[in-house]
């Protein structure tokens, strides 16, 4: 008996579980909810996806994305690079600007202020300066001190201003300077001027005589036999204001000093 009232139990258990799960089923399918735990709404939208003439757009994926942002981020590389090399060349162009005007600045300042360059176009200083020889006369010296007897000169030449000269000073302010028979007489002395820088002993003219004005100076080339200088001047004497320069020394075609 105990036996039968066991599997009647087993049996109602049975049968309550079966009727459960059918009401649980049943009530699922109203709601709207399959098995899945899909929603009536889905089911809807993936009825309307699969209709004719509809079209679903895929998400990109992952790799597509970056290759999308490596796009566009090469473009706009592309665009700084050309802004970058346009303003590249625009300073490298100013740079230059910057080099050629500095350059044209000290330039002037320096043969302005500082130094004279001057071509010699004739043999009137040989053997001291030769023709064509390119020579460097300071600015600066005669603004501290005064020139002196036997300096290599720049100067104005007296007859015509716009055309440099390059002479040997002889007289001072106040000298007398006399020429007899090839020698250079100096303040009435008895003895000749030395000059071991002539080319060669002066060919004897009629004597010669000057006097040299305050604030002036007696010009003469080292190659007295060839030189066109005081001695055949309509305007014999160099103001002191005239002379530019002291030469200094030769820098073409032998760079070396000049005495």
């Amino acid at each position: 008996m105990k036996e039968d009232k066991n599997r009647e139990q087993e049996v109602e258990t049975v049968r309550k579980l079966y009727v459960d799960e059918t009401l649980n089923r049943s009530m699922n399918w109203v709601s709207g909810d399959d098995e899945t735990g899909q929603t009536g709404d889905d089911t809807a939208q993936k009825a309307a996806d699969t209709r004719p003439g509809s079209e679903v757009q895929p998400e990109p994926c992952e790799g597509e994305r970056a290759e999308t942002e490596d796009s566009e981020a090469g473009t706009v590389s592309r665009g700084k690079s050309r802004k970058e090399n346009q303003g590249g060349w625009k300073q490298e162009v100013w740079e230059w600007v910057k080099i050629i005007l500095s350059a044209a600045v000290i330039a002037f300042v320096l043969n302005t202020f500082i130094i004279a360059n001057s071509e010699v176009p004739s043999g009137s200083m040989e053997d001291t300066i030769m023709t064509g020889d390119r020579v460097i006369g300071s600015r600066l010296s005669y603004l501290f001190e005064e020139p002196q007897r036997g300096d290599i000169a720049i100067f104005h030449f007296p007859d015509n201003e716009k055309i440099y000269y390059v002479k040997r000073i002889i007289g001072l302010p106040g000298d007398t300077v006399d020429i007899v028979d090839g020698g250079v007489y100096l303040n009435g002395s008895k003895e000749p001027l030395e000059e071991p820088y002539i080319r060669e002993p002066m060919i004897p003219e009629e004597a010669m005589h000057y006097e040299v004005p305050e604030g002036c100076y007696f010009m003469m080339g080292d190659n007295r036999n060839y030189s066109l200088d005081a001695r055949r001047w309509q305007n014999t004497y160099v103001k002191k204001e005239k002379i530019i320069a002291k030469v200094m020394f030769r820098y073409y075609p032998k760079p070396g000093k000049i005495k």
